[in-house]
């Protein structure tokens, strides 16, 4: 059953207002007709509806039946991405989304090769990976859509990380600390991932993280890319901690 997103004040009583471009999705991708069946997701409540009426601009929905989701994961994994050359970021937003991120923060490290210094360049981005965060949660069923948040510079998310308890930092250079192991020692139901760049984190910036509290681990023997090393990371803690390969 096809699943569509909606603000909490497009539900009014027993029926609900889908507007913007998910009313051309339905009526020129998926060609549905009034009296089928979809499910629209607000504030983590999932609502079987059935098409009422569909319009140039709007669709209208009635509610046959709403139940809490059960789509999410136990933990909240926040991911601090350093961004990647071409359009890598949105394959990360697109995959993190899938496995289960509930927020995405683009960060700038001292080797990052990409500089978005201009806001209006940012503001396209953040739209774009947001879009694509839209996208990939209803096809993965995801019960919320996880935010791509503006753009941190590297000092700015370690005053941001300051004081949170679960800090865990994949590095290349690490060759003792596991990131099972790490995992034994969290006790939130928050983790956040902090991934370097293509070229890796310089020393300084390791020592910072430490300083916070980050807990630098390796991924095993084999160097895995910035686009790859979020996505395992992030697979390994739901499965350890979360809900990844739970049967329902």
């Amino acid at each position: 059953m096809n699943r569509f997103f909606v603000e909490e004040d497009q539900i009014k009583e027993n029926s609900i207002k889908i507007i913007g471009n998910d009313v051309k999705h339905i009526k020129n991708v998926l060609r549905l007709k009034t009296g089928d069946e979809i499910e629209v997701v607000s504030n983590g409540l999932v609502y079987k509806c059935q098409l009422l009426d569909i319009k140039s601009s709007v669709v209208h929905v009635k509610i046959i039946d709403v139940k809490k989701g059960k789509n999410e994961p136990p933990i909240d994994v926040i991911l601090f991405q350093s961004i990647p050359k071409g359009d890598k970021m949105d394959l990360i937003v697109q995959k993190s989304t899938e496995v289960g991120v509930k927020e995405i923060f683009p960060v700038v490290t001292k080797r990052t090769v990409v500089k978005i210094r201009d806001k209006k360049k940012e503001k396209s981005k953040i739209d774009r990976w947001n879009a694509i965060s839209l996208e990939a949660a209803k096809q993965s069923k995801r019960d919320f859509v996880p935010v791509v948040n503006s753009v941190l510079i590297f000092e700015e998310m370690i005053n941001f990380l300051r004081h949170e308890e679960s800090i865990i930092v994949p590095y290349e250079l690490e060759n003792s600390l596991g990131l099972k192991e790490a995992l034994k020692s969290v006790n939130t139901n928050k983790v956040n991932i902090i991934i370097g760049p293509e070229g890796g984190f310089e020393e300084e910036e390791i020592i910072m993280l430490r300083d916070i509290g980050g807990q630098v681990v390796t991924l095993g023997p084999r160097i895995l890319r910035t686009e790859t090393a979020g996505i395992v990371t992030m697979s390994l803690i739901l499965y350890e901690l979360g809900d990844l390969g739970v049967i329902r």
